[in-house]
């Protein structure tokens, strides 16, 4: 048996290394040839719930874009009870930044995508060629706007994501978090998403820039209305629609929000988990089994002298190795990596539990995926 699993686990680390799109080098793209001065015109949303300790020093980022082209930034204020509007309005100029207060959220929607809608309804009246969809604890280089914009132009993109640079101080964020970037490029290889060959789309929703007429074409943000992973499924839509997709590796751009605690991650992998597997108890159990395999077979079996086991925990370290590279963290974190992987597996089998107890996907103080 311990042969079986070892030599099965082996198997599967063969073909993530050498058959799924490299996903694990952690590859950062050239930066493209940047535009002249006649650069499109581009709009920037911001969705914002209680976000007042992040939400000026992502709003002074953008103000400060070195943009050649027009562009003006829309803060959505969701309901915030704290200072958000007013942290966004010391740091921006009023002629660049509008900030708009939500309308209350109707059924059927997240609040976050409810929050966008309204600021792209707010954008159509300048018709800008670009949305920029950022979150707002996202810190922006200054030439960053400049080249997501040059990524689409100069290659025919209708979406171009970044996944930005998470905060990663913390011993909870050391430990956790270049697994969840591992494991998001794990799911959605970078190198399949721009292929008309693969049907893989991805994007991560801290940083989305699309063409206002591609949104236009999918039907906007009331497509995707009711989606935990917003980012994913409009990539999708975009790539149904006939659009092309493209995700890279930011090393500029990065994310403020602070998880100092293995509960507030824990809490973060729970609220989309279970929707990301349709809610099905069918795929919640493969998930459990391919993980256990995946991850726990090769420490477990290579404990017990299998020589398959053993290697494939060498394979399993060796493409881990890049990711705790590009978060400057140790080599020796690597073999822990299936102690990570059962951590996701318990926040995913807490995501389904409190699916099944009607608080699903909490998030801002909101219940977001319920039966």
């Amino acid at each position: 048996m311990l042969s079986i699993s070892g030599a099965a686990a082996l198997a599967v680390w063969l073909y993530l290394i050498l058959g799924r799109g490299g996903f694990w080098r952690m590859r950062v793209s050239p930066t493209p040839v940047e535009l002249g001065p006649a650069a499109p015109s581009v709009t920037v949303i911001i969705p914002a719930r209680n976000e007042e300790s992040v939400a000026g020093l992502a709003v002074a980022s953008l103000a400060a874009q070195e943009y050649s082209g027009a562009f003006r930034i829309v803060l959505v204020d969701d309901d915030s009870s704290d200072g958000t509007v007013a942290a966004a309005l010391r740091a921006a100029p009023p002629e660049m930044l509008t900030v708009i207060h939500g309308a209350p959220l109707p059924a059927g929607w997240t609040g976050k995508l409810w929050a966008v809608s309204q600021g792209v309804a707010d954008a159509q009246k300048n018709v800008p060629d670009y949305l920029l969809l950022t979150d707002a604890d996202i810190v922006h280089p200054a030439r960053g706007l400049a080249q997501l914009v040059a990524r689409a132009e100069s290659e025919g993109y209708d979406l171009v994501s970044w996944m930005v640079l998470l905060r990663c101080q913390s011993l909870a964020e050391r430990a956790l978090i270049p697994a969840f970037v591992f494991f998001f490029f794990l799911l959605y290889p970078p190198a399949w998403i721009p292929s008309a060959m693969r049907a893989t789309a991805g994007a991560a929703g801290g940083c989305i820039l699309i063409r206002r007429e591609m949104l236009a074409r999918i039907g906007d943000i009331a497509r995707i209305r009711g989606e935990l992973i917003d980012d994913c499924a409009l990539a999708r839509a975009v790539k149904r629609s006939g659009g092309q997709v493209w995700l890279g590796l930011s090393t500029e751009a990065r994310s403020i929000r602070e998880y100092g605690t293995f509960r507030q991650i824990g809490r973060l992998i729970s609220r989309a988990a279970f929707a990301q597997l349709r809610h099905s108890v069918w795929l919640l159990a493969a998930t459990v089994a391919g993980l256990s395999l995946t991850y726990l077979a090769p420490p477990l079996t290579a404990c017990a002298g299998n020589g398959f086991g053993i290697a494939a925990w060498i394979l399993m370290c060796v493409a881990y190795w890049p990711a705790l590279r590009f978060y400057r963290r140790s080599p020796l974190w690597a073999p822990f990596l299936p102690l990570v992987a059962a951590f996701y597996l318990m926040a995913t089998l807490h995501s389904a539990i409190s699916y099944w107890r009607g608080a699903g996907g909490i998030w801002k103080g909101r219940v977001q995926d319920r039966r």
